[in-house]
């Protein structure tokens, strides 16, 4: 039955509380489903750790907890409590365990609640969800809870989050190190801050990794190939060139000729972030870097400041991504503050253990400049 204008009128404000109404709830509804899971994962830890506390041999005592409720839940429920799987609940909970006071707080602690709220405030549903500590799905937690430091792992939560990663994507930036790559493109105080809020950039330097990978251009690092089959490659990958560079980057142009007198010269790739507000200008290089290179990229810089950049924007950034960085070679040539940066790329998954060896001695060090500075200083007055 087709509705008449008038009916329109008469019942918008019904019409638009409904929708209002089922939209909130289609929306939150797998959010919802997902909470549930998440803590009854974590519930169902802290039951485990609370019932080993009271053996005496500890070690048995725990495996025979672990096995016991394995057994009890599989015969009560079926597949889904596997003994692995009930160890990864009590694991889940030892890892987010700072957490649970903030459940007790807010009212959710026990799921009673969590069904009172949904059934008596389905239209903010939205708002029960934010008074849950666990915004990600059990399976992105299968994954965060087995790194061990935790500022690490607040940083691939907070990232997974804001930039809506699928468990794919969470495991291939952890696997390829992007959080050791970020710090190490740091100073200390930003490291600290990229456990806090995330990979979000404020500043040129915020976008730079160390190195850069890009296993996913599907090159072989020993084989021969040309800086063209390199950014032909990356072009077919654009997407997730555009995940590995990070947040708020958005392509322009591929080979983007401009032609200053009487001459063409063309960018490798040309792109824009839209965080930052500056146009970012990326050139690949396969061969040993050279000044020759960085004088041409000062070019590009320079000629998109003052020809393609607008009144509100900031000054364009240039990225030289090679085989093999050379930064005595890039101090010496470049003067300070030019903006650009000759970064490594490279064509296969990092050795995680060594970047991680390679920031502990990097922070060690950092520490050990800012006693000495500290010292230094305290003799001084």
């Amino acid at each position: 039955m087709k509705i008449k204008s008038t009916d329109n009128k008469e019942f918008q404000l019904l019409y638009d509380k409904s929708k209002k109404l089922i939209d909130s709830a289609r929306n939150n509804v797998g959010q919802m489903a997902n909470v549930v899971t998440v803590l009854t994962s974590f519930l169902l830890g802290r039951y485990i750790v609370e019932q080993e506390q009271r053996g005496t041999e500890r070690a048995k005592y725990g495996a025979k907890v672990i096995d016991s409720l394995s057994t009890y839940l599989t015969e009560e429920y079926g597949r889904g409590f596997s003994r692995s799987n009930v160890a990864g609940m009590r694991q889940f909970y030892m890892a987010y365990r700072d957490r649970e006071e903030e459940i007790i707080q807010s009212g959710i602690g026990q799921f009673g609640r969590v069904f009172e709220i949904v059934q008596s405030e389905i239209g903010q549903l939205e708002i029960a969800y934010n008074k849950i500590p666990f915004k990600l799905s059990w399976t992105h937690y299968q994954v965060l809870m087995r790194i061990e430091d935790r500022d690490e792992r607040d940083f691939y939560e907070k990232e997974a989050i804001h930039s809506n990663w699928n468990v794919n994507t969470l495991k291939r930036q952890f696997h390829s190190s992007l959080y050791e790559r970020l710090a190490l493109s740091r100073d200390k105080n930003d490291v600290m801050r990229l456990a806090n809020e995330g990979a979000v950039p404020q500043k040129p330097q915020d976008i730079l990794r160390t190195p850069y990978v890009l296993e996913f251009v599907g090159l072989e690092d020993k084989a021969s190939y040309h800086e063209s089959d390199l950014e032909t490659a990356v072009i077919e990958k654009m997407q997730k060139f555009l995940l590995e560079l990070g947040k708020g980057f958005l392509f322009e142009q591929r080979q983007k000729r401009f032609t200053f007198h009487d001459k063409n010269f063309y960018v490798d790739l040309v792109l824009y972030n839209r965080l930052l507000r500056c146009y970012v200008l990326i050139d690949f290089k396969i061969d040993e870097l050279t000044h020759q290179d960085l004088g041409q990229m000062q070019m590009y810089v320079n000629y998109f400041d003052r020809y393609e950049r607008i009144e509100g924007e900031n000054p364009t950034i240039g990225i030289l991504l090679c085989k093999r960085s050379d930064e005595a070679l890039v101090d010496l040539t470049l003067p300070e503050n030019a903006n650009i940066y000759a970064k490594e790329y490279k064509l296969y998954l990092p050795d995680k253990k060594l970047l991680q060896k390679k920031l502990k001695e990097w922070l060690e060090e950092e520490e050990k400049n800012y006693s000495e500075k500290s010292k230094k200083e305290l003799s001084l007055t």
